[in-house]
Parts: structure tokens; C-alpha cells; sequence
């Protein structure tokens, strides 16, 4: 049992911890985002705001909607990049469905 047990320890410590990546998308090529996300699954792009210089935005971006948590939906987006104006790419936004009219509302 104590063998088992000691096992299960090492093997917790010796496990690679999966963080998650970040880019700069403004130094990346809009094929090279995207496959970035399609590669890792998800990722952090932080780039530098357009209408207020010097404001670093960030969010998290995703290949698919099974990266989402639960009440989560997966939307367009839009990124920065080298050669582009905006990349589009998608991002996990959370979903409120307004029980009256039965219709889903995406908060800003």
C-alpha cells in the first residue's frame, strides 16, 4: 500500500503542469494566429489597444466550443495582426437567455 501510494506521489510531482500559451498577434501573420489556436486549442493573445495607445488588451481565444466552460458559447472575434487589420478568431462568451422571451442575450 505504501508502495502504491509513494508511486502515485512521484508520479503527481514528475506530471508537466498544461499552461496555457500567450502571443503578441501583432507579430504573428493572421494564417500563423490561427493556427496557433488550432494547434494549442486554446490561447492568450495580448496586443496594444487602437483607440487608447498604450492600453495592452488580452483575452482568451479558442479552436472550438469544447474549450468553453459550461454557459459559455463559442463567438467571432477579432485580433491585431502583422498582416492584417483584424484576424478573425473565436472566443468563449458567456450567454444569458432571457427566460420571457426565450431568446440568448451576449453581455458586452
Amino acid at each position: 500500500m505504501k508502495t502504491v501510494l509513494l508511486a502515485a506521489c512521484l508520479t503527481l510531482v514528475a506530471a508537466e503542469a498544461q499552461a496555457i500559451s500567450r502571443y503578441d498577434p501583432s507579430r504573428m501573420s493572421c494564417d500563423r494566429v490561427q493556427a496557433t489556436i488550432a494547434r494549442e486549442g486554446a490561447v492568450i493573445l495580448r496586443y496594444q489597444s487602437t483607440r487608447t495607445p498604450g492600453l495592452p488588451l488580452y483575452d482568451r481565444y479558442v479552436r472550438s466550443q469544447r474549450f468553453c466552460n459550461m454557459g459559455e458559447v463559442r463567438a467571432r472575434a477579432s485580433v491585431p495582426s502583422a498582416d492584417t487589420r483584424s484576424c478573425v478568431v473565436y472566443k468563449c462568451k458567456r450567454v444569458d437567455t432571457d427566460r420571457r422571451f426565450r431568446r440568448r442575450i451576449f453581455p458586452n
